[in-house]
């Protein structure tokens, strides 16, 4: 991924210095197993730890002789640990140093994601309890429906990031697991203690069956995870962009000192952190279907998944790390107009209460059918021609013959669309 949209956090896990970093440890930990079951000598364990070291230009200069990069990091590690190297990766093969050390590059990941998250949540819940009862249109299909409250619209979000977190959460214990089973994986050169020991001592779980790789369902569930995160993230980003409209305006971003929106024109506020983060967001989902198609591997292992992951493993999860803590400064900062909100409340002239007027008919004993019929006449005039919505039933005998003036004002109250939202929010924010 590009520095543009990159976390130092996120890129340092996922950079050559700490890659052969978990190498050097999952092989020193191996070795004091190997020491324990008597298959290396102590020494030779102690050894690798006081004595081993890497340096990445060495090793990739050693790649380019013997084209494989395990052998590369193996061959620079004797040169600083020594004869006692020999006893190094005994039993072991390449599949068990990658893909132990994929599993806790994911899970570093995994963790820094979780933050984010966490980051996201709050802003979301802080201004969601805000403007609770802010009271605005909703909208289906674009156009203006019944009111709700801009405190409702981000507790929705705030409720689909927290389903998310817990989804990552289980996602990130999942790829967690460590192979240490050799060749074809099963244990015939290496006792089944060191996976033990090693998944212990780099926070991993056993691997219950690998077969010389971690089944790659793992890992696919983990990226499709992390796919639904970012369309959650454009969903939002989405709703920010539609409110952030000129005819809109309810909502939009916050606007710096000295920042400039266009090239050309002076006046521009764009949503340029939304529209950034849309786009971030296919990125990340451009992952998912590669790492479902690395679930299909030949027998017991190919390596038709290595260069895949090695490309969409950083990206995806730098990408989104960038996309949580962007969508967190946008909500933390996000600027709302309450005032913009009942302007195009009322836009409509009252339509959007045409509801309460349609039950009001049919508890007054109008079939529902003539009901309808009578509130849309009413209220098709208004959208055609425009006008008061209230004023039109009071004058229409039809209507007033059946429902009273004052059940007709009492349609007009928006604190019927608005009584339950603290019973909402209890369920939303429990705490």
């Amino acid at each position: 991924m590009i520095p543009r949209y990159s976390r130092p956090e996120m890129t340092r896990i996922w950079e050559p210095e700490n890659r052969f970093r978990i190498w050097f440890e999952i092989e020193a930990h191996a070795c004091d197993a190997q020491a324990e079951l008597g298959v290396v000598p102590h020494s030779a364990a102690k050894a690798v730890w006081e004595k081993g070291n890497f340096e990445v230009q060495r090793i990739d200069e050693i790649e380019r002789e013997t084209r494989h990069d395990v052998i590369a990091f193996l061959t620079n590690l004797a040169e600083y640990v020594g004869p006692e190297a020999r006893f190094v990766h005994q039993g072991m093969t390449s599949s068990d140093v990658l893909d132990t050390c994929l599993a806790v590059q994911l899970t570093q990941a995994g963790d820094l994601l979780l933050q984010g998250l966490d980051r996201l949540l709050a802003a979301l819940e802080k201004r969601a309890k805000e403007h609770k009862d802010t009271v605005c249109i909703g909208r289906s299909h674009g156009i203006h429906a019944e009111p709700t409250t801009f405190g409702l619209k981000l507790a929705s979000h705030y409720a689909a990031f927290d389903r998310a977190r817990q989804r990552l959460a289980n996602a990130r214990a999942e790829v967690a697991t460590c192979a240490i089973s050799g060749a074809v994986g099963t244990y015939a050169a290496i006792d089944p203690y060191v996976e033990e020991y090693v998944a212990r001592e780099m926070g991993l779980q056993r691997e219950p069956i690998s077969t010389q790789i971690i089944p790659r369902d793992r890992h696919a569930m983990f990226f499709a995870v992390l796919g639904v995160v970012a369309s959650s993230i454009e969903n939002l980003a989405t709703e920010i962009r539609h409110l952030q409209r000129t005819e809109v305006r309810e909502a939009e971003e916050f606007f710096h000192e000295g920042q400039k929106g266009s090239s050309a024109m002076p006046h521009k506020r764009n949503p340029v952190l939304s529209e950034n983060l849309t786009g971030l967001a296919r990125t990340i989902r451009a992952a998912v279907n590669p790492a479902l198609e690395n679930v299909t591997l030949w027998h017991e292992r190919d390596i038709s998944h290595s260069s895949v992951e090695r490309v969409f493993g950083p990206d995806a999860t730098i990408a989104l790390d960038f996309a949580l803590h962007r969508m967190a400064g946008v909500i933390e900062n996000l600027l709302v107009y309450p005032e913009h909100m009942q302007a195009n409340l009322d836009r409509l002239g009252g339509l959007v209460y045409s509801q309460r007027v349609l039950l009001a008919l049919t508890q007054a004993g109008i079939s529902r059918e003539d009901a309808y019929r009578l509130v849309q006449q009413n209220a098709m005039q208004v959208w055609q021609q425009g006008g008061d919505f209230l004023s039109l039933l009071k004058a229409d005998p039809e209507v007033s013959g059946k429902v009273d003036a004052e059940t007709l004002d009492d349609c007009f109250d928006p604190g019927h669309h608005t009584k339950h939202v603290g019973n909402i929010f209890a369920r939303v924010f429990p705490d």
